[in-house]
């Protein structure tokens, strides 16, 4: 029989230990970290609360809008309910930022705002949630 790399020395089981243990740590700090960063995307939210209506004219609806959540929301459409009459606005292009207050403005509305009538008011954003305000002018 040969004699098998006798003169040559393995590496020592506590050096070995060593070498996969630090290993595994690396790998799991750059999986923690990759898997951080998927989740950040996931953790923005749309929280946006109608604070106040006021009717300017008879054609203008400006409604004071807080966006308390960490992403931008974009206003695209606008119901205005009043008795038994709805009027949708669909092309709006209004855009609150993230954590701040705004106003978002209706005009050219096709009703006549008439004091001491109750109007109900949907915002409709991009994510496609609606929030609803009552009012009375």
């Amino acid at each position: 029989m040969k004699k098998l790399l006798k003169s040559k020395k393995a590496m020592s089981p506590v050096i070995a230990a060593i070498i996969l243990i630090a290993v595994t740590v690396a790998v799991s700090i750059a999986v923690a970290a990759w898997m951080g960063s998927l989740t950040i995307g996931f953790m923005e939210t749309e929280e946006m609360r109608i604070a106040s209506v006021t009717f300017t004219g008879t054609d203008t609806i400006n409604i004071i809008v807080v966006n308390s959540g960490t992403e931008v929301v974009e206003v695209t459409a606008a119901t205005v309910t009043f008795g038994s009459t709805t009027v949708s606005l669909t092309d709006l292009t209004d855009t609150v930022a993230a954590e701040t207050t705004d106003t978002v403005t209706l005009t050219d509305i096709t009703i006549i705002v008439a004091a001491g009538t109750t109007y109900d008011i949907e915002l409709i954003t991009a994510a496609g949630n609606t929030y609803s305000y009552s009012a009375t002018a």
